[in-house]
């Protein structure tokens, strides 16, 4: 059974799940958004409880790191069911990052662990998690990139936005540090500004950084060799990732997205919980000093790209490792 908790409050954004991934409709969705950390779990929390009382699963899956993950995780675990964590053990070191808390917390109280990269296996190990509930299963959102692959080759956003493949730069900012103080945006959009000035800049805008940068009055600064886009569907979006010469950004998915594809990724924060991307695929971390964003994209720009490669089991099957190891573990 399917729960959407309605997190993602954009309706665009939301509805993307459901219809271009062809998932099935939710048998539950709880239309949980906005409101501060603390609403929106306590709300989430709520709610999920009275699912689980009703349903009395055997098991209760969670992805990634969002606030949905941990106020799910709670509820299971409090009810005494089996929780597994998609995405388990990944690290930031950053206690600031909302993401962190909510990974850390539930990794330490899930019953299986689908680890996405080696970091993951090094990070549990350190924090004492016992090793029969880690499973190294490679990357669910590489599963997603490979089954939707065609799609991705068909979509026609290339030719609408009159770009040249190989030839502009791909943008996307979205987190606290980066947009939601004036300074910090003001300096962010200048840097865009500045490689603008060497190549087409296309920027799909997140709903927190435009209501920023209507609220600071920052939107005159924009410059004329920068493609404004609302949020956009995942099939055009990894299309415009798989096709850009270079992607400038502050997601952490993108930066597993670009190193699969073998794109160059200059991620724009202080560290990163996909340590493996800088490692060994085409991810550059380069910080938050716009300056230096601005240098490394020239570089690159000017033909100084990272050879990488594509790490272990992101060979679009960790689902089925993932399904195979739940089964095994219930029904045998």
């Amino acid at each position: 059974m399917i729960c959407h908790t309605g997190q993602h409050f954009d309706e665009k954004m939301s509805k993307v799940f459901f219809d271009e991934l062809q998932m099935p409709k939710p048998d539950y969705y709880l239309g949980i958004s906005g409101g501060s950390h603390a609403v929106q779990t306590a709300s989430i929390m709520i709610e999920f409880e009275k699912i689980l009382l009703e349903e009395k699963p055997d098991l209760v899956i969670v992805p990634g790191d969002v606030n949905s993950t941990i106020a799910a995780s709670l509820v299971a675990a409090k009810l005494h069911i089996p929780v597994a964590h998609v995405e388990a053990g990944l690290r930031s070191f950053d206690r600031k990052m909302p993401e962190e808390v909510n990974r850390v917390l539930t990794d330490e109280i899930s019953d299986y662990l689908f680890v996405t990269e080696k970091s993951g296996l090094a990070n549990l190990k350190n924090e004492g998690v016992d090793g029969s509930k880690v499973y190294f299963t490679g990357n669910v959102m590489i599963d997603s990139l490979v089954n939707f692959m065609s799609h991705i080759n068909s979509s026609k956003v290339i030719e609408e936005l009159s770009l040249k493949k190989g030839n502009y730069v791909l943008a996307t900012f979205h987190r606290p540090s980066n947009v939601d103080e004036e300074d910090n945006l003001s300096r962010l959009i200048d840097a865009i500004n500045e490689i603008s000035k060497v190549r087409k800049v296309v920027f799909p805008v997140h709903p927190r950084t435009r209501n920023n940068i209507n609220k600071f009055g920052l939107s005159q600064k924009l410059g004329d060799n920068i493609i404004i886009l609302d949020p956009i569907g995942y099939i055009d979006f990894l299309s415009l990732t798989k096709n850009a010469e270079v992607v400038v950004t502050d997601s952490g998915g993108i930066q597993e997205e670009t190193t699969f594809l073998g794109v160059q990724c200059i991620t724009v924060r202080d560290n990163t919980e996909r340590p493996i991307t800088n490692e060994i695929g085409t991810n550059h971390m380069i910080g938050t000093n716009f300056n230096k964003v601005v240098i490394a994209a020239k570089s690159i720009l000017d033909g100084k790209k990272k050879v990488g490669s594509i790490p272990e089991y992101w060979d679009g099957k960790a689902s089925e490792r993932i399904v195979d190891i739940i089964y095994k573990s219930l029904f045998n």
